[in-house]
């Protein structure tokens, strides 16, 4: 597939020049911190040594002392606290934190985790009714609430009472609740906007340890948590985050809790894991749990207080995945078919695909297949509890959520945001909103976003790929959104000897550039261009640099994410 390659422009020769000088690094690293907002010496060591006093105060979110003294009056009189929280990798994090953190002070509480096939997203009647029905007089909402105004007010009626922590944007009308933790809120002052689920359960002991003389030390031991949510729900990694995912990682290749622990097992991959091993290796678990059976099992394991415990229950989420992996290889070669087989579908600017037999449960990692493979906004539906509910992921630069609301009336409900979302409508309804759904994209989105990018942070050439080039650059991590691994352009490299194919569709080479030292590299799934890098002449590679160890030998390897001819 054609990709078009787009470098990002850094006008101010000066400030690189600067920032280089003051730093004793190469103006190409110094080009990368100014992209990312890191403009001085001081925001330089700020990036660069993240450290637990750059954490804010957590009294500074809107709503915290309300939070907090509710909590403590709930314990005074010895009411039941319910932590209720969504089913997905944020939600169950979420729920494990402050479920553990607080059952070590106060036995009479229990969690909660909606059925995603019975109750759906968010907090539902049902788990309303449960706490009403068990005397629970607080409930503790993570990674959802903001939008529920109509069931918190349901609640308020039964006399229980909502602590709503979340992070996603609020409508107009806020719920009622005793407390809402959301630094996107109104009238919220909180410094720092983007922190996850779980990092607002986070905020929220650390808050109350901070008001009842705990250590810190006595919550920093469930930051493994907060940066399995930070790296799975794809928040950016700024700021607070970038602070809470360092630590986090360092906790999850030196002392993971047990649950963690069993995770990093069965996933096969021993330490050091990075936000891309999170991403693949736990998140896929720990989601799988929800998709295929109950989302409970996930927050049993991460609770869990011996190791046999947590290993069972590893084990019996790994299967889980596993029948989640099968599901997913059916569904996307259905899928597949269906669109290679139908000239109407491939020549859309869409993709609507619809089977009501497909699993729920993995229709979302179904979408972002397509989406890869077709590269357009894509909706996979199925059918169930009567309807047909859909998952829908965009590609860079279109607004999905905007483009659902221009065929709203075709649907019972819909939410998410500019790249992913849900929805919900009525069988009958399936073939006009097919229709109306690529009539919105073809009028609205730009050619050129049809077309993959690679965003390119700075040209280099490979002499300047010394070590201490590469130990200040592996200083950029963790990765993540607005903090991504960087991605160069070198012009005018050449093939040592004959590159070849691995695993039928990867390249594998050694390139070389007059004047500098050899690099090997690796090009997934790039096998197209094998013929035309093998024929002598040069040509051009966008790549990231990593690390590759082999048999316990480290070197540096090219990952390359795109090969072309000189233009």
């Amino acid at each position: 597939m054609q990709k078009r390659w787009t470098i990002k422009q850094t006008d101010n020769e000066e400030k690189i020049k600067q920032l280089a000088a003051g730093l004793g690094i190469d103006s190409v690293l110094s080009t990368l911190l100014l992209n990312r907002g890191v403009q001085t010496f001081d925001e330089a060591k700020y990036f660069f040594r993240p450290l637990m006093e750059h954490l804010h105060d957590p009294f500074l979110m809107a709503d915290m002392e309300k939070a907090i003294d509710r909590i403590d009056r709930a314990i005074d009189n010895n009411e039941k606290i319910l932590i209720y929280g969504d089913y997905d990798v944020d939600g169950t994090t979420s729920v494990a934190l402050v479920y553990s953190f607080f059952h070590k002070r106060y036995k009479n509480l229990e969690y909660y985790i909606p059925d995603r096939y019975l109750e759906g997203y968010g907090i539902s009647t049902k788990g309303i009714d449960y706490a009403a029905q068990n005397d629970f007089k607080l409930i503790i909402a993570l990674d959802c609430g903001i939008k529920s105004v109509d069931k918190i007010a349901y609640a308020n009626t039964l006399d229980v009472d909502f602590i709503i922590c979340d992070h996603h944007l609020p409508a107009d009308e806020l719920p009622a609740a005793v407390a809402l933790l959301d630094p996107k809120r109104p009238q919220c002052d909180y410094p720092y906007k983007e922190l996850s689920g779980c990092g607002i359960g986070f905020k929220l002991i650390q808050a109350y340890a901070q008001k009842h003389d705990i250590d810190f030390e006595e919550i920093t031991c469930y930051l493994d948590l907060v940066a399995i949510s930070i790296a799975c729900d794809i928040v950016h990694i700024t700021g607070e985050n970038r602070v809470l995912a360092h630590y986090g990682l360092q906790q999850i290749n030196t002392n993971p809790c047990i649950g963690v622990k069993a995770l990093m097992s069965v996933a096969g991959k021993t330490v050091p894991y990075s936000i891309s091993d999170i991403v693949f290796l736990i998140g896929p678990r720990i989601n799988a749990a929800g998709r295929i059976d109950d989302a409970k099992h996930a927050v049993e394991l991460l609770i869990a207080c011996h190791e046999d415990d947590a290993k069972a229950k590893g084990i019996l989420i790994n299967i889980k995945n596993q029948e989640r992996k099968e599901h997913d290889l059916t569904i996307t070669g259905d899928a597949l078919n269906m669109i290679d087989n139908d000239e109407i579908l491939i020549g859309r600017k869409s993709t609507v695909v619809y089977n009501e037999g497909w699993h729920k449960g993995v229709i979302g990692i179904v979408a972002s297949r397509l989406t890869e493979k077709y590269y357009r906004p894509t909706i996979v539906l199925t059918r169930s509890n009567g309807h047909v509910a859909g998952s829908a992921r965009s590609v860079r630069g279109f607004d999905l959520y905007e483009a659902l609301c221009g065929c709203s009336d075709l649907l019972i409900q819909f939410g998410g945001h500019k790249y992913a979302a849900g929805l919900t409508m009525m069988p009958e309804n399936v073939d006009a909103f097919a229709q109306r759904f690529e009539e919105v994209v073809s009028a609205t989105i730009p050619p050129e976003l049809l077309i993959p990018e690679i965003p390119i942070d700075a040209e280099l050439e490979l002499k300047q790929i010394d070590p201490k080039f590469f130990r200040i650059l592996q200083q950029f991590a963790p990765f993540g959104p607005e903090n991504m691994s960087p991605v160069f352009l070198t012009r005018s490299v050449y093939v040592k000897g004959q590159a070849g194919l691995v695993g039928g569709q990867h390249i594998k080479m050694t390139i070389d550039q007059p004047g500098s030292p050899m690099f090997d590299c690796i090009a997934f799934g790039q096998a197209e261009h094998l013929d035309n890098i093998n024929n002598g002449l040069p040509f051009e590679i966008c790549y990231s640099i990593e690390e590759n160890v082999w048999r316990e030998k480290r070197s540096i390897q090219l990952n390359i994410k795109g090969i072309r001819s000189p233009l």
